[in-house]
Order: structure tokens, then sequence, then C-alpha cells
């Protein structure tokens, strides 16, 4: 059962999602601050955060930023209010996998927090995977169509990233991030690491999925229509 963190300061609408959550059975912790919530972070382990931007005692950007230098693994889906596109924007590039407007049905929540956890470690196999690529990140080993595929280190970490966030947007600076553990890494390396990979599951028959651009915030790896 996935755990979530439901970081929420309205009190209706804290208990209307828990509910809902809890219903689709997933486990839920709900607090209503940013220091609840960084208390909870470091006293548990999370699978996905649904995050509230305008709580009480600060803005919750500094539980994504801190969140994804942190635990860069963890999914995190913003609540925002709708219309509210610089928070969007703020949201994604501190490092939130997706986001979903207020006003919003529970049927859309539930759909968002199943895209966000799609892609993560399979509890026997210890797989990642996404169309027809998996990888196996013990032995940092890529496959498309069951065929191996040999990456540098830069390009794994990328896929994985990508993988652990199919379907949800990945900004150009959660790629930095993510390539600034191994060393210097200059923004325009980023285009030479995400063309080759392109070419690789375009080479390795991965004819069901794609990394498309968005414009302005960076990249999603997402299934053909």
């Amino acid at each position: 059962m996935a755990h979530l963190l439901l970081v929420e300061d309205d009190p209706g609408l804290g208990t209307g999602l828990k509910v809902a959550l809890e219903i689709a059975e997933y486990k839920v912790t709900w607090v209503e601050s940013v220091h609840e919530a960084e208390r909870a972070l470091n006293a548990e382990k999370f699978d996905l955060v649904l995050l509230d931007l305008n709580l009480p005692d600060g803005s919750g950007l500094t539980v994504a930023r801190s969140s994804q230098r942190d635990r860069p693994e963890l999914p995190i889906v913003i609540l925002t209010a709708s219309g509210d596109e610089d928070s969007v924007v703020a949201g994604l590039e501190a490092g939130a996998a997706d986001y979903v407007r207020k006003p919003f049905g529970n049927k859309e929540l539930l759909a968002r927090v199943k895209v966000a956890l799609r892609g993560k470690v399979e509890a026997e196999g210890k797989i990642l995977s996404y169309g027809e690529v998996k990888l196996v990140p013990e032995k940092r080993r890529v496959l498309i169509n069951e065929q191996p595929v040999e990456l540098n280190r830069r390009e794994y970490d990328i896929l994985a990233h990508f993988v652990g966030q199919a379907e949800s947007v990945v900004t150009r600076e959660s790629l930095l991030r993510v390539l600034k553990k191994e060393g210097e890494i200059f923004d325009r390396t980023i285009d030479s690491h995400i063309s080759h990979l392109r070419t690789r599951l375009r080479q390795g028959g991965a004819a069901s999925i794609q990394i498309s651009s968005v414009y302005g915030v960076g990249y999603r790896l997402e299934k053909k229509a």
C-alpha cells in the first residue's frame, strides 16, 4: 500500500481528500503546515506528496525544494489555485512531478496520483519499467524490448529519472540536480543527452513511448498518441 503525505491546511478539503484517498486504498498522513510536513518527511518514508503551496507558516515550495534536494526520487503533486500559473511553474521548477488545479474532482486527483506513482520500483522484481523500457537499478542495466542497451552513467541517470516520473513534467532544473551529483554539468549538455536517449529509444524499438519537449519547462516521457 502506497503511503501518501497530504499537506493541506483547509480542514474541509483535507478531510475530504484523506477519505477519498483511503477509499482508494492509499495510506494517508495528513498535515497542515510546512513545519509538520518537514517533520513527517524526516520521520517516515513516503511514496508521494500531495502539496498545497499556500500554508499558514510559509510556502509549500519550501517543502518541495528540500524534498527534491534530500529525496529526489519522491514524487510531488502540487495542489494549486485555478489560474495561478506562476505557482505552477515555481512548483515544477522546485521539483514537483505534476500539479492539479483547484477545484478538482476526486477522480482527476486519483488519476494524477496513479500516474505520479507509476514507474516506482516494483516490490518483487526491483524493476523500473515504462512501455518497452525496463531498468534494473541495482545493476544500472537498461533493457528495451528485453534487449540490453548501453548508456553512459549520466544518460542512465536521466532515463531513470524520466521513467520514475513517467507522464509527468520533468524540468531542466531537476535534471541538472540529478546530474550535478556526478560533478560539474552545464545546461546545454542536457540537450545532447536527451537527443541521444531519443535515438536509443527509437533504435531499440521503443515504438510506444517518446520524450516530448514541454515548451519553457522541460520534458515529459509519455505514450505516443
